[in-house]
């Protein structure tokens, strides 16, 4: 049986829509970015109820909220707390860029701002939240007014709310999503030897190739509003939670299963049947190639791959 078995910790997914578009986003939100066959841009009751109780299936201990900005629908975002402690699942965090703070001109906070943030925090914490992470670098610098996620710490202190800051750059970036382009451009960038760029032939990364078994890890999973699995750094692969915490339907997958089962080379196959053809300039790394071997498959129709993921990744 194809399954993920026990969930072991994660993120809720409330959105793909955020007030930004950093270049090292793993999930590739924006502002324009929906979720996958979907209107919505929110994760709604239903859905938020149906979440919990696979998160109670898979035994999960505890979670983050996570989007996507969550704020952007703070209502939404009460819902979404509240439907977690009903369900007797531990929320360790919400995740947030601070831009829904409303600055002065002069990116300053005023007193009236200030105190419709700090009532949002106090709503938070009646509703059973208790930490923000709040994500502060130069990445999200490019979207956000620097001073914002300083005052909203400084907001969380004065409210009794704990945070802490989250800077990508120190924490360590994974090349997927958005990130893929900005490990093409480094690596030109590696010289070894001097001035010679390091991006190599698809069959360096085929002749070999493991099965990915990380795909079905459970380890800092995360699930959408769509109540999609989303597999650990593999991100753009969505397979419905309710069918990966039991069994994945022999056959429905072709792509999935291939790279579960055959890794890379066993993906590459599968899309050279389909047509295609590899960058005669080269790639990165095994994971890069992946990548753009998913962006083609989604592009063919196959349903294990979200294609706004892959087209949200590139567009940036």
């Amino acid at each position: 049986m194809l399954n993920t078995g026990r969930l072991s910790s994660g993120g809720v997914m409330v959105n793909y829509r955020c007030s930004a578009a950093c270049r090292h986003c793993l999930y590739s939100c924006s502002p324009t970015r929906k979720a996958a066959n979907s209107p919505d841009d929110y994760v709604d009751e239903e859905s938020a109820e149906e979440i919990c109780r696979l998160l109670k299936k898979g035994d999960c201990p505890s979670v983050h909220i996570g989007g996507g900005e969550p704020f952007l629908d703070f209502e939404g975002l009460l819902m979404m707390v509240r439907k977690l402690g009903q369900a007797r699942v531990r929320l360790d965090y919400i995740e947030t860029n601070a831009s829904w703070l409303k600055l002065a001109g002069d990116s300053s906070l005023e007193e009236a701002n200030r105190k419709e943030a700090g009532e949002k925090l106090r709503r938070l914490m009646d509703a059973g939240a208790n930490c923000l992470l709040i994500s502060h670098d130069s990445f999200h610098a490019e979207y956000v007014p620097k001073n914002a996620p300083l005052f909203l710490a400084e907001l969380c202190g004065k409210a009794g709310m704990d945070f802490f800051l989250w800077d990508a750059q120190q924490s360590g970036i994974s090349y997927g999503g958005r990130a893929v382009n900005i490990e093409r451009e480094l690596a030109p960038l590696r010289q070894a030897p001097l001035h010679k760029a390091q991006l190599y032939p698809a069959e360096n990364f085929t002749a070999k190739s493991s099965p990915c078994r990380n795909l079905l890890h459970t380890g800092h999973f995360h699930v959408d509003l769509n109540c999609n699995f989303i597999p650990p750094r593999c991100t753009g692969i969505i397979i419905p939670l309710s069918e990966a915490l039991t069994d994945i339907p022999e056959g429905k997958y072709a792509a999935f299963q291939a790279l579960y089962s055959g890794g890379v080379s066993a993906l590459m196959s599968l899309a050279r049947q389909q047509g295609f053809s590899a960058d005669p300039a080269g790639y990165p790394s095994r994971c890069n190639l992946c990548f753009h071997l998913r962006h083609f498959l989604a592009e063919k129709g196959f349903r294990e791959f979200d294609l706004n993921h892959y087209e949200e990744a590139l567009k940036y």
